[in-house]
């Protein structure tokens, strides 16, 4: 099975601590993971930005919910008791508590902003915030990558190829001014440009770049003849395409240490280095900083 959605956490953590007794939110995480059944490949799938466990998150959220709707209390930091009012949906023992059983409570209202007029709107399968925001945050930067390489297939391969020394350089390769440059016009066959990672050339990077169509695949043939043009000269191989790799072309590289970019990663990089793209918009996500408020315990 997978991990659960954070809403079907929410009885057997309710469920957990109906003895009454104080429980740290680790103790939690154990319980529920036994009552799941959850193997460690499920308890190790990270949120898309791989801060966070999903197991974790989803168990976070529902101890959350389940506290602003009054049916647990949290003493201390990360420390969960059972409310009166957590007790009383125990000996009712609804068949499920997700967010549209929870509406029941005004305090959780408010804190969903839904008012007694408004129509519950709020569906029983929903993810948690942090994963419902990095899931859209994923989705838009999905759209923009097809819109970076739709733009990108609009340049000459020559200007391809300077593209690919200038996003290098941004990336820090390349540790002065000038440390990249093309080999087209040159004719240096097999190899299409050539980073110096530093001022004497010791290290080098050559770099094939095919300028293909995105539904065409670089096969294996294409990766030896790049190996066999850089042969002898004592550098590094990178191979980037717009298109996408055959898997013999994946394993060969592989073999021969060749690093392969295709066009999906293309964009990607572009995207983390801000080459061709502007920030629209920046959104600063806070967490608790527990240690602040751990100064002024005891005063």
């Amino acid at each position: 099975m997978s991990v659960p959605k954070f809403h079907e956490f929410m009885k057997p953590f309710l469920m957990a601590v109906r003895d009454g007794k104080s429980y740290m939110l680790k103790e939690l995480r154990k319980i529920l993971s036994a009552e799941f059944n959850l193997t460690n490949e499920e308890l190790s799938e990270m949120l898309p930005s791989g801060t966070q466990t999903v197991f974790a998150n989803r168990v976070q959220w529902a101890g959350t919910y389940l506290t602003k709707a009054g049916l647990l209390i949290k003493p201390s930091r990360g420390v969960f008791v059972i409310s009166e009012e957590g007790k009383k949906v125990i000996d009712e023992n609804p068949e499920t508590i997700d967010v549209e059983f929870l509406t029941r409570y005004e305090c959780f209202r408010e804190f969903q902003g839904v008012s007694n007029q408004e129509p519950t709107v709020l569906k029983k399968d929903m993810e948690t915030p942090d994963y419902a925001f990095e899931e859209s945050f994923e989705r838009i930067n999905e759209s923009l990558s097809d819109e970076i390489l739709s733009e990108v297939m609009k340049l000459s391969p020559v200007a391809f190829e300077k593209m690919i020394i200038d996003l290098l350089q941004k990336m820090g390769y390349g540790a002065f001014e000038n440390a990249g440059r093309t080999t087209s016009v040159s004719a240096d066959e097999g190899i299409d440009g050539i980073i110096m990672e530093d001022k004497l050339g010791f290290n080098l990077i050559y770099i094939q770049a095919k300028h293909w169509d995105r539904d065409r695949t670089v096969g294996r043939p294409e990766i030896q003849n790049f190996v066999g043009a850089i042969s002898g000269k004592g550098g590094n191989g990178l191979f980037v395409t717009t298109a996408k790799y055959a898997k013999t072309a994946i394993e060969y590289a592989e073999q021969h240490h060749i690093i392969l970019i295709d066009g999906k990663r293309l964009a990607k990089l572009m995207i983390e280095h801000d080459f061709g793209v502007t920030v629209k918009k920046t959104f600063h996500i806070k967490e608790l900083d527990t240690d602040t408020f751990a100064d002024y315990d005891g005063i």
